[in-house]
């Protein structure tokens, strides 16, 4: 329920990203008196409470996303209590002034299952994305916490197990840990030095009276903003608005915490990992969102982070597998820096962050190329434009924007950005990028040991809840979510097919001047990969970022900068291009596909570089837990345990990358998705002309693996030291397609089960009721000739026979009992809502219609499925259940500690 950041191949991102008239307002509202010139499509309220409103229009889909910010985080909680906050913002869904816990739960599942929340330094914030329809219900649960918070300490006793669970999560995860200390190093003796998250020791000390009178102090009108985004009419959407909210009181608030920071004092520490890779990182203290300078530092992290930057060029000089620039732990009076290099699992970090400092000593002492800080800010005003085609993102942009960094609108950045000059840049690298300042780190991974074959089955309580009650809703509530609707029928997409058997989608959205592409060539290398030769697509993935035959690997990026596009190449591909620049976007992006340079250079640094990554990653617990899974779940000899190992990738030459690519890039096996402010037939012009004379050679190869047996039951653990708690994977192969008609019932159960927080069984048994996960999931992967059934789960040593068997004990009832007529009616609820919540993003609209051609579905299965999904009845699912899904058979695979 927090945004955290996380590194994942070597690339940290942050969790979550990413416009009417004025109307009049009633007498009871206090109008804002300024209105931007930027504001056209955003209206803009204060209520007589203080409650600050922001609504933007976006008609991309009849989708809106609810973002309710409270102005108190991390930095408000008590001495000696600093999950506060955290604690507070999970107690929100426990319980409010008129809702009970399952009521919150009950109503979330049937509106889509999409409410969450999240907790940051300086503000908290819950959010839902939902059917515009449903508006009404999503702000009346809101304004009820609004109003009051139960905060009981029967219901905190069982939340505190299931946030202490994802203390231990997140604990044991290196990158966090590592945050955690750099935190503590580059903010001591502030606020700042310890984020929102708490320790087990601090949730052990709080009491529900304690939470509520946190509650009294900070969750109040006058110190929150409503941002309301979506297929909205802002003027209902208001009255609305001021009919939940106008009459909550607003009270008197407690100052903010004064942040006086100390000069930062370089340092340098280790760290224990469990990745496959050794991360090296040099950290600097940077100004905050509130300083003047904010803006110059964004464009300088993008510039020092650019692939044309020296940073970067570490890569092609084979001293780095991979570096990023980028900033992270932003607050309102500083933020962190930072540098990071991937390096191989036995390699030496010290001479690599040495390189670092001297590259960041010399941009400080003479400056950063002024082309690349224009570069920067065509990319931040392109971005901004990206930001929009998504419903949800663009809720997120404005609440960060307004609540988070205190701007007047998310313009306002990149306003700032477009008046940053190179001077300025030169400026703050010279002011910032001190190397007396800076924090020196690396993650050092440690092997796991071999896994081994366990006992995993039984030793646990054998615990019995009662029977899933039926939640009686609100009447406000029921109206609508009692009765199901099927989902609005989708925008139509061209379905073409150019005369070289590519396939092009195109679907018409004109939201922003905006295209995207994305793209994919059906590929599998365990079929396709010669004997000896495994790994051999790993290394050309990387070459693809080696420029083209006509364009090295600098000229090509430089020429994505000039027109602030972003594009990647390889068997998946994808650009994004303003409109303007569709055309010459696609020929870069065709180029880099069809024509790519496969340097000798580059494949000469590639192929060990692989090779030492491999050796790394076959030690790395990640990977032993994957192995073991695929062994315990596939015949002997299968395709899938086919594995690159540095022997077979050191074997490699750049002719067998040629012929790998020759025999695998075939338009016949490509499909292409454009979405945009563009038409079927401008797409399709644009694609053929630079896609038009690729052609195909010789017979399709075989890119499905074969049919597979029904697996046995096995448990197997996997060392993991560096985890605070046990990471579980139950699964079982399936005998079913994606095709399969009870593919349909299988998901619809699965939807009782999981996907709707408390109001399904396994969160219900295994968090609310017992505390002992913060997560559990449950998934049906299903494809063209397999089908892997999955419950995953976290939680400490001593509770995973307990939470095991209360899985064992749910799936047995799935398949021997009819599921009641109210859950069959919330599973029916969450699957029809997510349907057109699926369309809320460009995004998540390509990457759908991608995956459904790919796989060989209908473009419109969402709503086929829609139809099966609301005629279904108990007894299919029972059937399918009963049928298919052997509670018996699952294997487990735990990793985690040794047992203590």
């Amino acid at each position: 329920m927090r945004k955290l950041w996380t590194l994942i191949g070597g690339t940290v991102f942050l969790s979550r990203l990413g416009i009417t008239a004025v109307v009049l307002l009633a007498a009871s509202l206090v109008f804002a008196q300024r209105k931007p010139p930027e504001d056209v499509g955003v209206t803009r309220a204060t209520l007589g409470n203080g409650l600050r409103v922001v609504i933007i229009r976006d008609p991309l889909a009849p989708v809106v996303t609810v973002e309710e910010n409270y102005l108190a985080g991390g930095d408000e909680t008590p001495e000696g209590f600093p999950g506060m906050a955290h604690a507070q913002e999970h107690m929100a869904f426990r319980g409010c002034s008129e809702l009970t816990a399952d009521q919150i739960s009950a109503i979330f599942a049937q509106l889509g299952g999409s409410g969450n929340a999240d907790t940051q330094q300086n503000v908290t914030q819950f959010y839902e994305t939902v059917p515009a329809a449903d508006l009404d219900i999503a702000l009346r649960v809101d304004a009820n916490c609004m109003r009051d918070i139960q905060d009981s300490q029967i219901e905190w006793a069982q939340e505190r197990g299931a946030i202490e669970q994802e203390v231990a999560r997140d604990l044991s995860n290196p990158t966090y840990k590592f945050m955690t200390r750099l935190n503590e190093d580059m903010f001591s003796g502030t606020v700042y030095g310890h984020d929102a998250l708490g320790t087990k020791e601090s949730f052990d000390a709080t009491t529900g009276e304690m939470l509520k009178d946190f509650y009294k102090r900070w969750y109040a009108p006058n110190n929150a903003i409503l941002v309301i985004a979506g297929d909205v009419e802002p003027s209902a959407v208001l009255a609305k608005v001021k009919d939940f909210y106008g009459q909550i009181e607003k009270r008197s608030l407690p100052p903010h915490a004064e942040v006086t920071l100390p000069p930062v004092k370089s340092e340098s520490f280790t760290l224990e990992s469990n990745l496959s890779y050794l991360l090296a990182f040099v950290a600097y203290r940077m100004p905050g969102s509130d300083s003047p300078d904010f803006a110059a530092i964004q464009i300088l992290g993008d510039v020092l982070g650019s692939q044309r930057g020296n940073l970067y060029a570490l890569v092609p000089q084979g001293k780095a597998l991979e570096t990023e620039f980028g900033l992270a732990e932003t607050y309102p009076k500083a933020s962190v820096a930072y540098s990071a290099a991937v390096l191989p699992a036995d390699g030496d970090a010290a001479p690599v962050i040495t390189e670092i400092r001297k590259i960041m000593a010399d941009y400080a002492t003479n400056g950063v190329p002024a082309e690349l800080v224009e570069a920067a800010k065509r990319r931040e005003i392109a971005s901004a434009q990206f930001r929009r085609n998504s419903i949800p993102g663009l809720a997120e942009a404005w609440s960060q924007a307004l609540a988070a960094e205190g701007r007047n609108s998310p313009d306002e950045d990149v306003d700032a950005m477009k008046r940053v000059t190179p001077e300025d840049v030169n400026r703050v690298a010279k002011k910032y990028l001190v190397d007396q300042s800076v924090i020196a780190a690396e993650l050092k991974p440690k092997p796991s040991g071999a896994p081994v074959s366990s006992n995993g089955f039984g030793g646990g309580e054998q615990l019995t809840a009662a029977p899933t009650k039926p939640v009686e809703l609100p009447a406000w509530a029921a109206s609508r979510l009692l009765s199901l609707e099927k989902p609005p029928a989708q925008p139509s997409s061209a379905d073409l097919t150019l005369p070289n058997g590519m396939r092009l989608i195109v679907r018409t959205e004109k939201i922003t001047p905006t295209i995207s592409v994305v793209g994919n060539v059906r590929h599998d290398p365990q079929m396709e990969t010669g004997p000896g030769k495994d790994g051999v697509s790993n290394v050309l993935e990387d070459l693809f970022s080696y420029g083209t035959k006509d364009l090295d690997r600098v000229a090509f990026q430089k020429a994505l900068d000039d027109i602030a596009a972003d594009e990647s190449a390889g068997f998946n591909f994808s650009l994004q291009v303003l409109k303007q620049d569709f055309s010459r976007g696609v020929q870069l992006l065709a180029d880099n596909e069809l024509s790519p340079a496969l340097p000798k250079e580059a494949f000469d640094v590639l192929k060990p570089q692989t090779a030492q990554l491999i050796a790394g990653r076959i030690k790395s617990p990640g990977y032993q837990t994957g192995r073991a899974l695929s062994r315990a779940l596939l015949p002997a000899n299968d395709p899938a345990l086919r594995e690159a190992t540095p022997q077979t990738v050191s074997s490699l030459t750049l002719d067998d990358m040629r012929e790998y690519y020759a025999k695998t890039l075939r338009p016949d096996l490509t499909t292409i998705v454009v979405i945009g402010d563009i038409t079927p037939t401008d797409a399709k012009r644009v694609i053929a002309k630079w896609f038009g004379g690729w052609n195909a050679t010789g017979a399709k190869p075989e890119v499905d693996l074969p049919r597979v047996p029904d697996n046995k039951a096995s448990a197997t653990s996997v060392l993991d030291s560096s985890q605070l708690q046990d990471s579980v994977n139950l699964s079982e192969m399936v005998g079913i397609t994606r095709f399969d008609p009870d593919y349909y019932p299988l998901q619809l159960g699965n939807h009782v089960l999981g996907g709707g927080f408390y109001a399904t069984r396994l969160y219900h048994d295994l968090r609310q009721v017992t505390g002992y996960v913060y997560n559990v999931d449950v998934r049906l992967s299903a494809q063209k000739t397999r089908t892997v059934y999955t419950v995953t789960y976290a939680c400490d040593p001593q509770n995973v026979s307990k939470a095991r068997d209360l899985i064992r004990r749910d799936l047995i009832a799935m398949r021997e009992e009819d599921v009641t007529p109210a859950e069959l009616q919330q599973a029916k609820a969450l699957l029809l809502r997510q349907i057109p919540l699926a369309e809320s993003s460009e995004n998540s609209v390509a990457g759908g219609l991608l995956a459904r051609a790919q796989l060989g579905l209908p473009l419109d299965e969402p709503v086929r499925g829609a139809q099966l999904y609301f005629t279904m009845n108990a007894h299919q699912v029972r059937t399918a259940f009963e049928k298919w899904i052997r509670p018996d058979e699952l294997v487990q695979i735990v990793r985690g500690p040794a047992p203590q």
